[in-house]
């Protein structure tokens, strides 16, 4: 795998002959202006420097606005193409007909699919912090529907409401009838979706990573200037966590396709790093994406599944609100919005939320909702603040150009 960067490696060694022969500050100089740099751009944040960090924002979008629109004026025979794909799909959509029901039908399917690879690819593509939609949306709908299938006996439930909405279904099954395959099944498209969402977000660190390679120029990702920094003392780290970006690095470089489908198939909060290793060794795209995508979407999604579903089982939240309740002095206040919590669900499941049930905002309910808006919130914030850190970095970039032009 390694001897496809092989050309690559010489041209790097020539830079490197040349930065040593010419009038290059020497590197110790050199890795403390980048230093310096990065702490600068790490205080460009809003609560430190709103001003400033809005002024840069709004200066990183017009250049990505530019920069996209330039790409697509080169390409005048694409978007053509894809404009009148668009006209055609539009007036399909709006002219009146038999082809109706299955326009709608398309139209049901493609929003769903989309929803869920749009919260995959938001999980995983590093704007920001990242935005945890499996904690957030995915492993929530997944408790929704185990914790329906074992009240309704059933998982037919009706379409619509559902997804948007859970109710029983007016004839329920057997108890004792549901299995944990019928509700791996029940979701499956959803996991596989976001799944396939969260392949589709490892790209980016491949293709910088690749790129850079490739033209043998200095990396501009602090990433990737880590990778390379990691690769040149690898003899020598003793902390645990650069032990294991080696690991993880030595894995995918040496067994291929196998070490990358073995990193994306358990949770793994270093597979960036995997990404950026295939890139810089210039293994093929579909070795990495295949092995990603099979690992993320289909491996990884159905742990996950089986975990969420296990957990929230019948008897497993019986036993959990049970254990809640028996611990002394605060477990009965702390169990009894549990136990009204699950109440509630069970009424709304059997159409008689309106009955019996007090209608206040259960406040369990009512933290969760607003833990979504935080951290939504708090992912907003974060892209605002690595795409102003971006523009702070273009600036020190052209400076430090026109100093060594000088």
């Amino acid at each position: 795998m390694a001897e496809n960067g092989k050309n690559c490696d010489q041209r790097r060694v020539a830079m490197n002959k040349e930065q040593h022969n010419g009038n290059f500050t020497d590197t110790s100089s050199i890795n403390e202006k980048k230093r310096r740099d990065r702490e600068e751009r790490q205080n460009i944040v809003l609560w430190r420097q709103p001003l400033v960090t809005l002024q840069y924002f709004s200066l990183e979008i017009l250049i990505i606005l530019k920069e996209w629109t330039s790409k697509l004026w080169h390409r005048q025979s694409i978007v053509v193409s894809f404009l009148l794909l668009l006209a055609v799909l539009v007036t399909t959509y709006y002219v009146e007909g038999a082809h109706q029901q299955y326009v709608q039908r398309i139209e049901k399917q493609f929003l769903l699919y989309a929803y869920w690879i749009g919260l995959g690819i938001l999980s995983s593509v590093g704007l920001g912090t990242g935005l945890h939609t499996f904690l957030l949306y995915l492993g929530p709908h997944i408790a929704s529907v185990t914790l329906a299938a074992y009240e309704c006996n059933s998982v037919n439930f009706p379409e619509p409401p559902y997804p948007d909405q859970i109710i029983c279904p007016n004839e329920e099954g057997t108890a004792g009838t549901i299995s944990l395959w019928s509700i791996i099944s029940k979701v499956r498209i959803e996991a596989c979706m976001w799944g396939i969402g969260t392949a589709i977000g490892e790209l980016p660190p491949y293709f910088m990573a690749r790129a850079a390679r490739l033209s043998g120029a200095e990396p501009d990702d602090e990433e990737y200037q880590e990778f390379e920094e990691m690769l040149e003392r690898a003899e020598s780290a003793q902390d645990f966590p650069s032990r294991a970006k080696l690991a993880v690095q030595r894995l995918v470089q040496k067994v291929g396709f196998f070490g990358i489908l073995a990193c994306a198939s358990i949770p793994n909060p270093l597979f960036d790093l995997a990404g950026i290793t295939c890139g810089h060794f210039l293994v093929p795209f579909w070795t990495f994406f295949g092995a990603t995508l099979i690992g993320k979407a289909i491996i990884k999604m159905h742990i996950q599944k089986i975990f969420v579903i296990i957990t929230f089982s019948k008897h497993i939240v019986e036993q959990m609100v049970a254990f809640i309740g028996a611990v002394p002095g605060i477990g009965p206040s702390l169990q009894k919005p549990f136990q009204e919590y699950l109440e509630a669900q069970r009424q709304k499941l059997h159409h008689r939320s309106e009955a019996g049930v007090p209608q206040g905002e259960n406040w369990l309910s009512w933290m969760f909702e607003k833990l979504v808006v935080v951290m939504v919130c708090y992912f907003v914030l974060s892209i605002i603040n690595s795409m102003a850190q971006s523009y702070a970095k273009r600036m020190q970039q052209r400076l430090n150009s026109e100093e060594k032009t000088k």
